[in-house]
């Protein structure tokens, strides 16, 4: 764990900036000390490194928000999207410095400004959003959770993560045992009432994110106990028939 003193030192953001990334259920801390001070777990760190790559891209934070919270939010893919963008970033940086050294070294006087030209990037970020939040799923998940305050997000957020940790007490059981299958149509029941409609088809996917490296397998390990979701990903493999 770091402290937000850390943070800001490791990554160069203000204190404060991290502060009103946690205020708009942005970037939360993973826990807080007995005196209320934040700290930032690997898991964290991460989240804050893909903020920083999408405020590299000019994204607004409230674009970033629902990108990362995105129940369907691929890290690989959104990487390989950022590198392009910012390899595209690259180029139209590189062809206004050599406009510029055109200029000064040989005074030019062609009013030329296509290399401020920002059309193919732009096309380019508004192609990478559509993917990113084109589902009727995420559609769906912004209609609910447009108009509510950080706090209710987080709150909705905290109750999702609960039904892992309720997961995480029946992980010795079978993975077809009533209980878990119980839980499993809970949890089912959970997305479609505050996120988006989940069909079997969708939960099943979602299971399989749950039990791969990554974020996810993270969190609900965290919060249910080492190999929650591993089990969490068989019940529901057993509850959509797979």
């Amino acid at each position: 764990m770091k402290t937000v003193n850390e943070v800001s030192k490791l990554t160069g953001v203000s204190i404060r900036t991290l502060q009103y990334y946690d205020s708009l259920g942005l970037l939360a801390p993973a826990a807080r000390t007995e005196a209320g001070y934040r700290l930032y777990d690997d898991t964290a760190l991460e989240r804050l490194r893909q903020i920083m790559l999408f405020r590299e891209l000019d994204f607004p934070l409230s674009e970033i928000k629902a990108i990362l919270d995105s129940p369907h939010f691929d890290r690989n893919d959104a990487l390989t999207r950022q590198i392009e963008l910012l390899r595209l970033k690259k180029e139209r940086l590189e062809r206004i410095i050599a406009l510029a050294e055109d200029m000064k070294q040989k005074g030019d006087t062609d009013m030329d400004f296509e290399a401020f030209d920002s059309k193919v990037i732009e096309e380019y970020a508004q192609r990478a959003k559509e993917k990113w939040g084109g589902t009727p799923q995420y559609e769906e998940y912004e209609q609910k959770h447009g108009g509510e305050t950080a706090e209710e997000q987080k709150s909705a957020a905290d109750e999702f993560m609960e039904l892992f940790a309720q997961f995480g007490a029946l992980k010795d059981k079978p993975a077809d045992s009533p209980e878990a299958q119980e839980m499993t149509a809970k949890l089912k029941a959970f997305i479609t009432e505050h996120y988006y409609t989940c069909t079997d088809e969708i939960l099943y996917s979602l299971g399989q994110m749950y039990a791969a490296e990554g974020e996810f397998r993270t969190n609900i390990d965290r919060a249910g106990g080492e190999g929650t979701a591993g089990f969490v990903s068989r019940a529901i493999a057993v509850y959509c028939g797979k």
